[in-house]
């Protein structure tokens, strides 16, 4: 039973048949105040005719005799715990095999809607920040004990093929064409839109060539099977790269034929009506302006697609929730649309992760600025840069790559979602401060330590809290698993990445004011055990950020 659960049953018995359902027990801010702080008394005080004071005196009588408690202010309960509590808390989260991280999740389905990149286009740094951000919400909530279906929901669909089709035949030599590639793909569609740009009737002719396709003619179906397959085989070479991986891959060209249905079930609904030659979703009164499910020429748009996806993963897999992560430009969209969701029907939680847009080097990334920097150039670059700092220590490209990716992801991950970003490569790769070669660092010092002690069997070994650092790293460590719920609770990556840096300072402070190897025993041992279990909590928190956790840097 954890600490929130034990002063939670305090208030129960205080006050039976009230509902404590919301009692949060917390780190203390300071620890002049004991070790933890609980408010939720001045919650209920009046509900029970009770001053603040009063009810929380009436709770701290109910609290197990384990704790130290003390009354201060308005009614907030401080809550001192004794050396051999932690220890008996540390031992239940080591022999825990996911080291006490509930499973709130268990017998629930969430689809998470990630990375969505465009077909026939080379992913770009602009895919990281979605790409990462909902792997590592991917990886918290499988933690958690749910079923997630990954989903890559790609741009395969739309006019760009029309153009791309013209492109592939009239500007592409047949060496290109044989040896297709994503990059060569690109290189079509840019001298083909270009064309389109200058000329009508090559305009004419892509549209010619996407209205083919859209009527299903074989030999463009058959170009187009072949520009996804290419561009899916190409994410998935980036993917393995950075640890991804996706449960389906239904984009755009899936929801094709469910669109029309969408429209006609939005008429018979009445939610749709026309307006100037197009049919509209009016959402004034919401203030969302209106969102168009059908254009003046008959096309369907995002919102259409968007529609026809969520009834179809409702649908296929009766999920509790399903999480957008997209850019925030996209907020609008996603407001009409999750409206409009509620309004057919779907008993579904929609619920949209933002992300502010990434920088390069304190310079916007565009293709005017020149610094449209592929994804697969950013991490072969840090690759390199970290080979430079790991070569002299004897390090290898393997390893190089494990610090770079990390770099990398942590550099992003590190940040709210919701605040955009610069990305820099002296922060990024800093051995000091909040960085990925900084925890990584500190998991190899672990092992190193451990290594160091040669073959010591802890398993019956017993945790002692005994020095002031002791007890902070262990009142750390037993904050993981509340760590892991909070990230998931707000979809925000950047609450676990702040607790591992937290956490990896505290084990720096506790291992320079603690001699280990040195010390007699008994006390070696305990000391090697809370090392032992911090490098556990380290790397499991850098694995849910999909960051590797090397043995020696």
């Amino acid at each position: 039973m954890n600490l929130s659960q034990m002063v939670k049953g305090a208030f129960e018995k205080a006050f039976p048949g009230g509902d404590f359902s919301f009692v949060r027990v917390v780190p203390a801010t300071d620890p002049r105040f004991g070790d933890y702080q609980c408010n939720d008394a001045l919650k209920i005080a009046g509900k029970f005719g009770m001053k603040p004071r009063d009810a929380a005196q009436k709770v701290a009588e109910n609290i197990d005799a384990s704790l130290k408690v003390e009354i201060a202010g308005p009614g907030f309960l401080n809550l001192t715990v004794s050396g051999d509590w932690l220890a008996s808390r540390l031992a239940e989260m080591d022999d825990s095999a996911n080291l006490a991280v509930p499973q709130n999740g268990e017998g629930k389905r969430d689809v998470i809607d990630y990375s969505s990149p465009n077909a026939a286009k080379q992913m770009h740094i602009g895919h990281i920040r979605s790409t990462v951000i909902g792997n590592a919400i991917d990886r918290i909530f499988r933690a958690l004990g749910y079923e997630v279906i990954a989903d890559n929901h790609l741009g395969d669909w739309g006019t760009q093929f029309g153009i791309l089709i013209m492109g592939y035949r009239q500007c592409l030599s047949e060496d290109e064409r044989v040896n297709l590639s994503v990059a060569n793909l690109e290189k079509c569609y840019v001298l083909s839109a270009a064309r389109a740009k200058e000329s009508e009737d090559w305009k004419n002719a892509c549209r010619t060539e996407l209205v083919k396709l859209q009527r299903g003619d074989e030999e463009n179906l058959a170009l187009w099977r072949k520009f996804i397959d290419i561009s899916i085989s190409e994410f998935d070479r980036m993917y393995a790269k950075l640890g991804v991986r996706f449960d389906t891959y239904r984009g755009e060209s899936f929801y094709n034929s469910m669109m029309p249905g969408v429209v006609d079930r939005l008429l018979e609904m009445g939610l749709a009506k026309e307006s100037e030659g197009a049919l509209i979703v009016d959402l004034e009164d919401e203030k969302l302006g209106v969102a168009i499910v059908r254009k003046s020429d008959g096309g369907y748009n995002y919102t259409t697609s968007d529609l026809a996806c969520v009834g179809s993963r409702v649908a296929d897999y009766a999920p509790e929730r399903i999480i957008y992560v997209t850019d925030d430009r996209q907020q609008l969209h996603f407001r009409q649309f999750f409206s409009i969701s509620a309004k057919m029907g779907y008993d579904v939680k929609l619920v949209h992760v933002p992300f502010g847009l990434m920088s390069y080097q304190g310079k916007a990334i565009s293709t005017r600025e020149g610094n449209l920097i592929k994804l697969d150039d950013l991490l072969s670059e840090s690759v390199r840069r970290s080979y430079e700092i790991v070569k002299d220590r004897g390090g290898d490209e393997a390893l190089a790559q494990a610090i770079g990716f990390g770099a990398v992801k942590y550099a992003d991950l590190s940040h709210d979602p919701a605040t955009a970003i610069d990305f820099n490569w002296d922060k990024a790769l800093a051995l000091e401060g909040n960085s990925g070669p900084y925890l990584q660092y500190a998991c190899a010092r672990v092992s190193s330590l451990m290594a160091k002690a040669g073959e010591i069997d802890l398993s019956n070994v017993a945790f002692a809290v005994d020095t002031p650092t002791e007890k902070r790293l262990a009142l750390q460590l037993l904050e993981f698993p509340g760590a892991v719920v909070r990230a998931a609770e707000a979809y925000k990556p950047s609450i676990l990445a702040d607790y591992l840096f937290q956490t990896a300072q505290l084990y720096s402070s506790f291992y320079q004011n603690s001699p280990i190897l040195k010390s007699e025993e008994r006390l070696r041992n305990a000391r090697l055990k809370l090392c032992s279990l911090f490098g556990r909590v380290l790397s499991r928190g850098l694995e849910l950020l999909g960051i590797e956790s090397p043995k020696r840097i």
